[in-house]
Formats: structure tokens, sequence, C-alpha cells
């Protein structure tokens, strides 16, 4: 089969290259280039991003990883072991136990963590919030329509 877009027209199509839209002639040159037609939205996603946004899922990505848990684990059993033994036996373990630096530790992640889910719940309340400012402020003017029909009609009447 010859590579021309005129000719993959007239085998494919039955039709003229001249008598296709535009479109049409847009898919058939890709088609003669051997191209994709589509792109790849996730690419085209991925290049709009900001640098700061491309960090932020680096970032996620790590920390869901089970190469994160993994070092978390390690290092906190180097924490343990460290100020328990080590640490004990030359007598200036930085977090004796109970290990209240590493509980903080642990604390501000587990709080850095339900952060999240607290912000989803403030929007969640604020949204709720004015939708029922927005259902007193339509009771409001109907009201104030009902009673200016009431009166006699509008403003514009006059």
């Amino acid at each position: 089969m010859s590579r021309f877009p005129q000719e993959i027209a007239a085998q494919l199509l039955r039709r003229s290259f001249e008598e296709l839209s535009e479109l049409e002639r847009g898919v058939v040159r890709h088609f003669a280039d051997r191209r994709h037609v589509s792109h790849n939205v996730n690419r085209a996603f991925r290049e709009q991003l900001s640098q700061g946004q491309r960090l932020a899922d680096r970032m996620t990505a790590f920390g869901g990883s089970w190469t994160f848990i993994g070092l978390a684990l390690a290092l906190l059993a180097i924490w343990l072991i460290l100020n328990s033994i080590v640490l004990k036996r030359v007598g200036r373990p930085f977090d004796p136990f109970p290990f209240i630096l590493l509980n903080l530790v642990l604390s501000c992640v587990a709080a850095l963590m339900a952060l999240p889910e607290k912000l989803d719940t403030l929007r969640e309340q604020q949204w709720s919030e004015l939708i029922e400012l927005q259902r007193r402020q339509l009771a409001l003017h109907e009201g104030i329509v009902a009673a200016r029909d009431r009166a006699g009609g509008s403003r514009e009447d006059a």
C-alpha cells in the first residue's frame, strides 16, 4: 500500500483527498506518516504542572511507598536501639526511655497525616454554611418579590 495521503484516502475511504474535511485530512496524513492521531493526555497533563506540583507528586509517591515505610521502620529501630542500648552504656542517651522526643516526632507525623482530612471537613462545613446562606437569601428575595407584587407591581411599572 502506498503511503501518499491522496492514495490512502482513495483506497480506504473511497473519496478523493480534496473531498475530505480538514479533520479527516489530518487523520489521513497521520496515518500516512504512521503517527498517532491521538495524544497522551497524561503526558500533556504532566507537562502543564508547575515545579512545585511536580515536587509534591514525587514526595507523595515516595511517602506512600514501601521504601518509605521500610526506611521509617528502620529509623525507628535505630532510634530505639541507639537510645536503649548503645548510648545508655555510654551514659548519654539523647532520648532516654520512655522516648518522649520520639513520641513527639511520631505525634507530629500523625498530625500531618490527619491534616488533609481535617481540611476536607472544614471545606465541607463551609460549603454547607454557604448553601444555607444562599437558601436564606433566596427566601428573602422571594419574600421581597411577593411583597412588591402585593403592593401593586414593580418600580418599572411606575
